[in-house]
Order: structure tokens, then sequence, then C-alpha cells
């Protein structure tokens, strides 16, 4: 395992950084994972110029994720750790002990400019792992004392244990959240996400974040080809999502980035072999579905959600409870330089927002992001 020659200068790459890994040990209660206990040297992730994130910074408390979603895009991130993107991305859980006080001593560094940070955009923050460690209060805590906008975008329904927290982050700045719910088949569900809550159960978290005013959308992600397409299929999941009082629906076709496509592949052939052929020709030119027919799917989508009356989505559809406080004195401060946003977990590029783009192909801004805007699984 490569943990970023955490040795010293010249010296054989260490397998673990005492400095760095607190403990390793696997517990009964989450039988088949192992948790790397470790102290991250930072927190705020800042999203590279290249990128076409519609924000530029990320918290990620967790590296891997317990959910085993077979397609999941940031399963290459495992593999600059010297860890497989397969199994091991499912099992051997990176846990950030120290996120909550590292982020309240980088959110209230001189060159902080308050800007938006987005949870949840490389794994769940709320996978299983959060019900053990809880890191997730001392960090929206964090961001709610500095009245520092947020978003969060989860399949997990243990974001609701946080609700008052999320309440009084909404009192003070501008809190979003986003369930991903790509489609309600409960078949394909137990097969392609193992480790999530029911679609159904994360519509109900988005109802009821809704009716306690935090500003909940869901991304429709992923749509998969040839398993949750059809017009009949997408309507359905529509009209859940528009049920559940959700502010926006957008939906993400599939995309394979290397790391994932091996291994939704090797899922593909074995529970549906007809279908790797026409796999193979769709995902032909790389990474993402041909153009014509993400843009049939969201036109789809589109059209359904009119139907059930939801409207497009929108921008500037966060939620503050109330006034804010006035700007704190942090506010017109320099940008921090990159080097300060570089992931506090050893090994490689740092998380998955830093190693390509959303299929949206959405502008990044520097402006503050309307959180509902999340468009990245």
């Amino acid at each position: 395992m490569r943990w970023d020659n955490l040795g010293p200068v010249g010296a054989t790459p260490a397998l673990f950084d005492p400095e760095a890994v607190t403990r390793t040990f696997d517990t009964p209660e989450f039988r088949g994972i192992t948790f790397h206990e470790i102290r991250a040297r930072s927190i705020l992730n800042r999203v590279p110029g290249t990128s076409k994130m519609s924000f530029e910074w990320t918290v990620n408390p967790y590296r891997g994720c317990s959910h085993a979603c077979v397609y999941c895009f940031a399963r290459k991130t495992h593999s600059y750790l010297d860890l497989d993107t397969g199994q091991d991305f499912d099992s051997q859980i990176v846990v950030k002990v120290n996120a909550a006080d590292l982020l309240r001593r980088e959110l209230a560094a001189p060159r902080w400019r308050g800007e938006h940070v987005a949870m949840g955009t490389n794994v769940d923050c709320y996978q299983r792992a959060e019900g053990r460690y809880q890191l997730m209060p001392g960090i929206i805590a964090a961001l709610r004392d500095r009245a520092n906008p947020f978003s969060i975008l989860t399949k997990g329904s243990l974001i609701l244990r946080d609700l008052p927290l999320l309440e009084q982050a909404a009192r003070v700045t501008e809190v979003a959240t986003a369930v991903s719910v790509g489609f309600t088949d409960t078949t394909l569900w137990r097969d392609v996400e193992p480790g999530t809550p029911a679609p159904l159960k994360r519509l109900e978290v988005c109802r009821t974040l809704t009716a306690h005013g935090i500003a909940c959308g869901v991304l429709m992600a992923p749509v998969l080809p040839f398993l949750s397409d059809t017009p009949e299929q997408l309507r359905e999941t529509v009209r859940a999502i528009a049920a559940a009082g959700a502010t926006s629906v957008t939906p993400l076709v599939l995309h394979l980035r290397p790391g994932a496509r091996e291994w939704y592949m090797a899922w593909l052939a074995r529970r549906h072999p007809h279908l790797v052929r026409r796999y193979e020709e769709m995902y032909a030119g790389g990474s993402y579905a041909p153009t014509w027919y993400q843009r049939r799917v969201t036109r789809q989508v589109h059209e359904f959600a009119a139907e059930f009356g939801m409207g497009p989505t929108r921008q500037g559809a966060a939620r503050r409870l109330e006034r804010p406080r006035p700007a704190r004195a942090t506010d017109g401060m320099d940008a921090p330089d990159t080097a300060s946003g570089t992931d506090g977990t050893p090994g490689g590029p740092a998380d998955g927002e830093r190693r390509g783009a959303a299929a949206d192909g959405g502008a990044r801004s520097t402006a503050r992001l309307a959180p509902t805007q999340l468009t990245l699984l």
C-alpha cells in the first residue's frame, strides 16, 4: 500500500506512517469492513481549474465507501493507495478522524473567503462508517459557526440524525441537500447498490428535509442504459421524486471512468451478459454515453417533471431560514493557494473530484453555488 511516501526522504516508503495512521482494525458490527483511521493533514480540497464542477471546494471525511455501488466513479481513487478499485473500495474505508477539528482551523485561516463547500461529491459522507465515527455533526457545526454556505449529496438516511444542526446552519447561511436516486426498481437496487437504503427510503429523506425547510433536490443518477432507461421506468422514477416534494430533479446518465468501468463491466458480464456488447459499443468513445443518448434521457426526464408539476432545475434554490449574520472578519480576504486545498489522505492525486468532470458539463463559477445544482455522483 502506498501512502504518499510518508517515510523519511530517501527511505523505503512505509506501509503506514505512525503520525498519519492512528489505528487499523476490523469490527464485529461491521463484519467484512476494515477501517483505517488517519489524522489528515488538510480537509478542504480545491477542485482543479480544469474541472467543470460548479463548485470549487469540497470536504471528504472518508475514502472508500461501503455502499458498494458497482458503478461508483470514485473507485479509481483507491488505486492511489495501492488498494484495488473493486472489493477493497467497498471494504477498506479510510477515516479522517480529525476532520472536524481540521476544518475549524482551515475555515478560520486568514485567506479563507467563506466559499461554498460541497460534500458527498466523491464518496458518501453518510455511508455506514458515519454511524460509528460521527464526523458530520462536527463538520456541519464548524460550517455553521462560520456561517459558511454548504451542500450535501447523499444516498444515506443518516443525514436525518443531523437535521437539527442543518436547521441551525440554515438560519445563518445557505444550506442545501440532495439525495441520489437513479431508479425505483427494487430488484435492480439490490443488485447495483447493495449497501444503500432503498430508493423510496431516500425519497422519504428528501420529503423530511424539505418539510423542515432544508432545500432538497434529487440527483437522478445514474440512469443505467438498457436497465433503467425506458420511458416507463423514467416516468415512474420522476413520479416518485415529485411525490417526495423534491425541489429539483437532475438526470445523469451512467459514466464509466477507469476503475469503475472494469468493476461495472465484470458485474454486467455476470448478471446481464447479453448487454456487454451493447455497453462496449455505447462507451467505445470513452467514459461517457453518446451525447445524443444523454440528451434523450434529459429531455424525457424534463418532460415527466413538467407532467408532475416540478418544473426545471432552478438556480438559487438554496435555503436560508432567516437573514444571515453580518459578514465576518474573514470576508474579502485573499483566496487560498492551491497547496492549501490538497487532500489530507496520503497517496496520489486527491479525491475523485480532482480526476474528471461531471457529465452535465455545467460551467464552473467563482460565485457561491446554488447547492441544489449537484450533478456529481
